[in-house]
């Protein structure tokens, strides 16, 4: 494929001269695989992938996850937006938790593998996107720190997460929060390949075994740790623009961005391959 691809700081990569279509064979899935796997985030620039071209692709890529909300014609589609009149009020105040650092899925037994997420309508103010890396996250922790947390295990939730976003949420939405399972993964979440990344978040709400102040301060530690400028890339949007990025290993977060705000994504999700382990 002629396209130009130029690495992006502290890491990923920018691929430029690409149109929609032109992704969807198995010769450029491949090499979409790839370059997700030494960059963790591949950004496609104005791509202008249309929602079929990006459901080939995503299945080109692997297993997809059907989207819960039904709000699209296609049930691997998510429509990301705030906006009240595009998309269910409820989804709309769950989705202040995008706020929030954070790794999708991180409450299942079996976190996605892969985002792809596509922008149809960009807000120049505000929404960007920023991930921090979290496999180099742990590779740069001193030594002493790694042996300190590497059996720890965390217990991960989606009532954790929505706390933080909604802190003045009502008893009853927090008693419904309460009603979804939540999940106890390794702090450290060591591949097959033997490579090791943290498994953190909005979603991490307290370390097993540990007093719940002290649990809180080593999650908050390791968060400010591993979103530091140098562990972290900032996304400006562009209308056309298609994300890709390793979700196992990468934090993500959106710019807080008004309600309002004219900003729709296209996302879809990749079933994972891997267990926390």
């Amino acid at each position: 494929m002629a396209f130009t691809y130029a690495t992006l700081k502290p890491f990923g990569v920018e691929v430029t001269g690409a149109v929609g279509h032109q992704l969807v064979n198995q010769e450029a899935a491949e090499e979409c695989r790839a370059a997700l796997d030494e960059h963790g985030v591949v950004v496609y620039r104005e791509l202008n992938i249309s929602d079929d071209e990006l459901v080939a692709l995503s299945r080109l890529l692997g297993d997809v996850v059907t989207a819960k909300t039904g709000e699209h014609r296609y049930p691997e589609i998510a429509t990301i937006t705030l906006d009240p009149a595009k998309t269910n009020a409820a989804l709309a105040t769950y989705r202040q938790g995008n706020f929030l650092w954070h790794i999708d899925g991180a409450t299942d037994m079996l976190p996605q593998k892969a985002t792809l997420l596509t922008a149809r309508e960009v807000d120049d103010a505000d929404g960007d996107t920023e991930f921090a890396n979290t496999y180099l996250a742990y590779e740069s922790l001193p030594d002493e720190e790694r042996a300190k947390i590497s059996d720890l295990r965390v217990a991960h939730s989606f009532a954790a997460a929505q706390l933080r976003a909604n802190p003045d949420a009502s008893e009853q939405e927090r008693a419904a929060w309460d009603q979804v399972p939540s999940t106890v993964h390794p702090l450290v979440w060591t591949r097959r390949n033997g490579r090791k990344s943290l498994l953190l978040g909005a979603t991490a709400g307290e370390i097993v075994g540990l007093a719940a102040d002290e649990g809180r301060a080593l999650l908050d530690h390791l968060l400010e740790w591993a979103t530091q400028p140098r562990f972290a890339l900032r996304h400006h949007w562009r209308r056309g623009d298609l994300v890709i990025w390793d979700n196992t290993g990468m934090l993500h977060r959106a710019l807080p961005f008004d309600p309002t705000s004219r900003r729709l994504m296209h996302r879809t999700t990749l079933v994972g391959e891997e267990t926390v382990a």
